[in-house]
């Protein structure tokens, strides 16, 4: 067999094997009750993996909140903005990954703001203190946020991850993110208890 097709041949096997290896990661997160923590980004970083497409998303002031509260989308993606509220707000953020300024708009008007580059983005209304909301802009298709259950399920991790990092606008860590070991390829669940600060009581600051 001639050199050149042997080694075609092995990085067709390579390849397959790598796909192979490939597993589904489920990881719930709970508080130090055990209680279900919702809204919680779970990222496994992968190296050489195509970044997932830019798509259409919407944050909704409604009832003097953003929703949803925690978003995560891919790099190049448009969110949308729209004031489903009887009174005007002011949205903006100063994070380093999107600095923004959308000022005064009324009920049933949108704003559309691109975030280009990965990282966490906070969100806030000028006008109303205890709005707040949190974009987790990523280049990698392994991350998802944490239902009512507090569980997410990650699809195809490669075999050569060994960590992925936890994310809660709450969460007791240096920027509110902790790294935790898993290992797909021989576990396919992994569960995380994490520490919480208390969230900001809500006032109507019309």
């Amino acid at each position: 067999m001639p050199r050149l097709t042997r080694l075609l041949l092995s990085l067709i096997a390579l390849s397959f094997a790598g796909v192979a290896q490939a597993a589904d990661l489920t990881v719930t997160i709970r508080d130090s009750n055990g209680r279900p923590v919702e809204n919680a980004v779970v990222i496994a970083d992968a190296g050489g993996r195509d970044a997932p497409s830019p798509q259409h998303f919407t944050i909704n002031q409604r009832d003097m909140k953003f929703v949803p509260y925690v978003l995560v989308i891919p790099a190049g993606s448009t969110v949308e903005f729209g004031n489903l509220d009887p009174y005007r707000h002011h949205v903006y953020s100063f994070s380093p990954a999107k600095k923004f300024e959308l000022k005064l708009f009324g009920q049933g008007e949108t704003r559309p703001v691109r975030f280009d580059t990965a990282g966490l983005v906070s969100i806030g209304c000028n006008i109303h203190d205890s709005m707040q909301a949190f974009i987790q802009v990523v280049d990698t298709p392994f991350a998802r946020k944490t239902d009512e259950a507090g569980r997410v399920t990650l699809r195809g991790v490669p075999a050569g991850v060994r960590q992925v990092r936890v994310y809660h606008p709450l969460l007791r860590a240096p920027g509110n993110q902790m790294v935790v070991a898993v290992d797909p390829s021989r576990d396919a669940t992994a569960t995380v208890t994490v520490r919480l600060r208390r969230p900001a009581p809500a006032h109507h600051d019309y």
